[in-house]
């Protein structure tokens, strides 16, 4: 048997991949402040390679968003 899911629980899922997605980023901005608090600044290039990484998957999923919903 085959199934196939449909365009609404593909949005749901995407959905969700986004919004862990944006615990992440959240969580990135927060170490970020953390870091430019503090006396080393060691990780500040690594966080922010992160952050970009991490935009780069969320405008993907919102492209693959826009083809599911549209």
């Amino acid at each position: 048997m085959t199934y196939e899911l449909t365009n609404e629980e593909k949005t749901a899922i995407i959905n969700q991949h986004i919004k862990n997605l944006e615990y992440s980023i959240f969580n990135l901005n927060l170490s970020l402040i953390e870091e430019n608090a503090s006396e080393s600044s060691g990780s500040i290039d690594s966080i922010e390679a992160q952050l970009e990484e991490l935009n780069s998957k969320k405008t993907a999923l919102l492209a693959e968003l826009a083809k599911v919903s549209g």
